[in-house]
């Protein structure tokens, strides 16, 4: 006999459809404990969605089907969103209305101008064109968008032209997400263009923030970014490793855990 969380698939059908268009994509593990059944029972119930194309089955998950050949930025912003969200939502508290800012192009980074939609009035210097749409005409907001060679991927503008730009802006706060971390090294990229806008928005900036998963932590970069001496905040979501946790304190870096 079918135990009780088993008998309204109907009902579940529902809920997956919610939960996997919130996020985007899901595993199996993460549906059967966020509705308290079984994976098989999941398993049961995504089987009629993917038929009926509503849903694209993956390796252990379950997609949208128009995240399914998404763009490799798109996906990138599926990953760890939950993480990246929490981080984008504790920058925002920083901000107030009417301040101004610099946001450069990565994936956490524009789930932050995406909680900057409560804000009103601000000022906003970028090179990314995901954050220019997000935040413009929109709350009494000025954006500044930087030109550039533009890349097809994340939307962002690089080059000279663009550091450029960006280089004649003061602002308040800076904000930038990066690709690596580790103790000897401190924040990497890997593209030479996006660490030149990168270390550019820490600069301009009179409170300069990474944000950024502990995913990062202990990557290899190709390019060097900055120093632990170049950036005044780290927000993460979990303590870092000793050695990088000693240099933040070394060079007193306010590390701050969703």
């Amino acid at each position: 006999m079918p135990s009780k969380s088993d008998r309204k698939p109907s009902k579940r059908h529902a809920d997956i459809l919610r939960i996997v268009g919130s996020e985007g994509s899901c595993t199996i593990a993460e549906l059967a404990e966020r509705l308290g059944v079984s994976q098989e029972s999941i398993r049961r119930d995504v089987r009629p969605l993917t038929q009926s194309e509503q849903l694209v089955k993956l390796h252990g998950a379950v997609c949208l089907p128009w995240h399914h050949d998404e763009a490799p930025f798109e996906k990138r912003m599926r990953e760890n969103s939950k993480e990246k969200r929490a981080i984008a939502r504790l920058a925002s508290q920083q901000v107030m209305d009417g301040d101004s800012l610099m946001l450069d192009t990565g994936t956490t980074t524009s789930l932050l101008a995406r909680e900057l939609l409560a804000r009103k009035n601000l000022t906003v210097v970028t090179n990314s064109s995901d954050v220019a749409r997000t935040l413009a005409t929109v709350n009494g907001n000025k954006v500044f968008m930087a030109g550039g060679a533009l890349d097809g991927d994340n939307g962002g503008a690089f080059g000279s032209s663009a550091v450029d730009f960006m280089a004649s802006f003061n602002v308040r706060y800076s904000f930038i997400s990066i690709g690596a971390i580790d103790a000897r090294n401190a924040a990497m990229d890997y593209r030479l263009e996006e660490a030149d806008i990168a270390r550019v928005v820490l600069r301009q900036g009179q409170t300069s923030t990474i944000v950024s998963d502990h995913t990062k932590f202990n990557r290899s970069g190709l390019i060097r970014v900055t120093g632990f001496d170049g950036f005044d905040r780290l927000i993460t979501s979990a303590i870092p490793p000793d050695d990088i946790s000693q240099q933040l304190a070394k060079f007193n870096v306010q590390l701050e855990i969703v």
